[in-house]
């Protein structure tokens, strides 16, 4: 899985306030101030050099500028004059919202072959101890992988744990996007695995445009693995509460509202997931058709209305999760709010049969991915619900290419 991965392990959470008083006394004896006084890393060298940067004897546009100001002016320049800002600053063009997406994966592969060759250099550093460098082995191959020609790389960042977002299907020509944000213990490492694939981001996103193509073929789709967040590591104190999901609501965010044309979105967020949708729900443009959470440990409110958003809330948990066995509630910015399956939350609840268990959310032929493709292609009407009144289709059109009824 990509989060909460592990047996239920509830004398974590009962430890949890005792973390929190050591994370305070952390905080407040400079701990973080000093972890925070770093060299740039080599996103932010690239945004700084783009910062200088001229084109033509002209000051580059501010990289944080709105996304529509970024795609004008890349909608300016002449196809060799964005390829040169591209091989210029890559990381900066790769993970900018408003650059074209075709240039955003011309520029993340330039990032991804440099990253590479960084790693290869440390593979033989022998002032890394060898774990250090079995470790730049890992990541060397990892970008090796993702710079192959078939593979959309939306975002990268090669610092610390890492970020990364790749894109199954088109973006300029799909009718509904669909955006599976992953939990905790997801990095470049997790991104993609070879056993229990579809528990990490690469396969959930593959496994849903593969069933979305499948539920309906007439319907063009797009999928994006979205690992561009600093997500928590494992069971902890970062896992608890909402800091990682704040930062990430903003990336989120951030990339809904530059993702190309109109189409409707819906976003699938599993587990530590479901904390950084519930915390950007609020903030995410009205062209988000669906938010669907499954595995939840909660969504930061007690109630789907307290989310102000205007998409359709749905919900799904297995039988066999051992999400459930977590208390639901928040005490302190402890926890993460009342249970998204539960009447008294109000989502529409899906069934998740065959689902497996906390990891198995994505495994084909299982009725939670099914679900999951319903409703990315908008047949709303065709879900099936986890109880024989089936509330959660009342009041919804049912056509392939619809967004909110």
């Amino acid at each position: 899985m990509t989060s909460f991965d592990t047996s239920p392990q509830l004398n974590v959470w009962r430890a949890l306030l005792a973390l929190a008083v050591v994370f305070v006394m952390l905080a407040t004896t400079g701990w973080t101030a000093l972890r925070n006084q770093r060299e740039a890393t080599p996103l932010q060298a690239s945004l700084e050099s783009w910062a200088h940067g001229r084109l033509h004897g002209h000051p580059l546009p501010d990289p944080d500028a709105a996304p529509a100001q970024l795609t004008r002016f890349f909608a300016s320049l002449t196809s060799q004059e964005r390829v040169r800002l591209a091989q210029r600053y890559p990381l900066a063009v790769g993970n900018m919202n408003g650059a074209p997406v075709k240039l955003r994966y011309q520029a993340n592969r330039l990032a991804l072959l440099q990253a590479r060759a960084v790693e290869r250099t440390r593979m033989h550093d022998t002032r890394l101890t060898p774990s250090g460098q079995q470790e730049a082995g890992r990541r060397m191959h990892r970008f090796e992988s993702l710079t192959a020609p078939e593979r959309h790389i939306l975002a990268f960042d090669p610092d610390g744990s890492g970020r990364v977002a790749e894109v199954f299907g088109d973006l300029g020509t799909a009718e509904r996007i669909s955006l599976v944000v992953p939990g905790v213990d997801t990095d470049l490492l997790t991104f993609q695995r070879t056993s229990r694939s579809y528990s990490a981001p690469v396969g959930m996103a593959k496994a849903l445009y593969q069933a979305e193509r499948a539920a309906s073929p007439a319907t063009r789709t797009a999928v994006i693995a979205w690992a561009d967040y600093t997500a928590p590591a494992g069971l902890g104190i970062d896992s608890a509460t909402a800091m990682r999901a704040e930062t990430g609501a903003v990336r989120l965010n951030a990339l809904v509202r530059a993702l190309p044309g109109a189409s409707p979105v819906s976003l699938f967020c599993h587990s530590y997931g479901s904390v950084v949708c519930g915390v950007a729900a609020h903030t995410l443009p009205d062209r988000v058709a669906d938010i669907a959470v499954a595995g939840s440990p909660g969504m930061r409110v007690a109630n789907a209305s307290h989310l102000r958003t205007t998409a359709h809330v749905w919900a799904m948990r297995d039988a066999d999760d051992w999400i459930q066995d977590v208390p639901y509630m928040e005490v302190g910015g402890l926890g993460h709010g009342a249970d998204p399956v539960s009447s008294a939350f109000g989502a529409r609840v899906l069934s998740a049969r065959g689902a497996d268990g906390h990891a198995g959310y994505f495994e084909p032929g299982t009725e939670s991915l099914l679900n999951f493709a319903e409703i990315g292609t908008g047949a709303y009407s065709s879900v099936q619900c986890a109880h024989e009144d089936e509330a959660c289709r009342a009041g919804l059109s049912g056509t392939a290419t619809a967004g909110r009824a």
